[in-house]
């Protein structure tokens, strides 16, 4: 395995495994492994690079609950859709490129088409964010957030909140870099914009560490994303990942005359 993963193509998902070592980076830790399904795919490409070429992953609009929560905002170490090719893997990547683009054409997957329904489970719960001023739980029916010490007055007055997903509408997030972050739950029916320190319905990060918040604000927006109606008007999704005799069971593509693990990116 490459430090940063492994990409391997059994025709008709693409499944992602992220690397074990230090530098990996938490968000695609804490994701897991990824089966990504022919019909969520938009397109792959092998970009070069001075030192490594990299695969990157164009899910169809619409597809996965992650990449709509996270709108790009994420870096190519954080996010699971691009992967970094050690030297001497750059053939078999290509390889990798041809088979789905090759597959994706012979499905005929409407690659600039939205998708009207999530394609790809969101990540499992329960998810828990500490913020600067609270923290936010979500236990796949419910999103609570709790007040701390250094909260605004204003929120120490509203209380606890607990928001079931019926009142819920969605969330949004920003990362916290040259100022403070924070993570939004925008309720059903009208609301007054304030900003994130005096809002009830937020809670800021203070960004002491950047990628522990950052994979943990992406991962519960994208949990409570996949759990609410589809944007294109689906109905909620349950969130969670194939189980029992329904679940996929990926196998490595190999080149005819390749041995075994040859034509996916490791």
């Amino acid at each position: 395995m490459q430090r940063d993963g492994t990409w391997d193509f059994d025709g008709e998902r693409l499944r992602l495994v992220p690397g074990t070592g230090r530098n990996v980076h938490p968000l695609r830790t804490g994701l897991g492994e990824v089966a990504v399904p022919l019909e969520a795919i938009a397109g792959v490409s092998l970009e070069p690079g001075r030192r490594r070429a990299r695969l990157r992953l164009r899910l169809r609009e619409g597809a996965d609950p992650l990449d709509h929560a996270c709108s790009g905002r994420l870096s190519d170490d954080a996010t699971p859709y691009a992967l970094a090719v050690e030297p001497g893997r750059t053939g078999a990547a290509e390889y990798l490129v041809d088979e789905v683009r090759t597959a994706l054409l012979l499905e005929r997957i409407p690659v600039d088409e939205p998708s009207d329904r999530w394609l790809l489970p969101g990540p499992s719960v329960p998810r828990v964010v500490g913020g600067g001023d609270g923290k936010v739980t979500f236990d796949g029916r419910i999103l609570r957030i709790e007040w701390g010490w250094a909260c605004e007055e204003s929120k120490k007055s509203a209380g606890t909140r607990v928001l079931p997903l019926r009142d819920v509408a969605g969330v949004e997030w920003s990362r916290a870099r040259w100022e403070s972050g924070w993570f939004r739950v925008r309720p059903v029916g009208p609301v007054v914009e304030v900003k994130p320190s005096h809002d009830p319905n937020c809670v800021t990060l203070w960004g002491l560490s950047e990628r522990r918040e950052t994979a943990e604000v992406a991962l519960l927006a994208a949990a409570v994303t996949a759990r609410l109606p589809h944007p294109r008007g689906g109905e909620a999704g349950e969130g969670g990942p194939p189980t029992g005799s329904d679940a996929p069971v990926p196998v490595p593509l190999t080149k005819a005359g390749e041995p075994p693990g040859g034509a996916g990116a490791e």
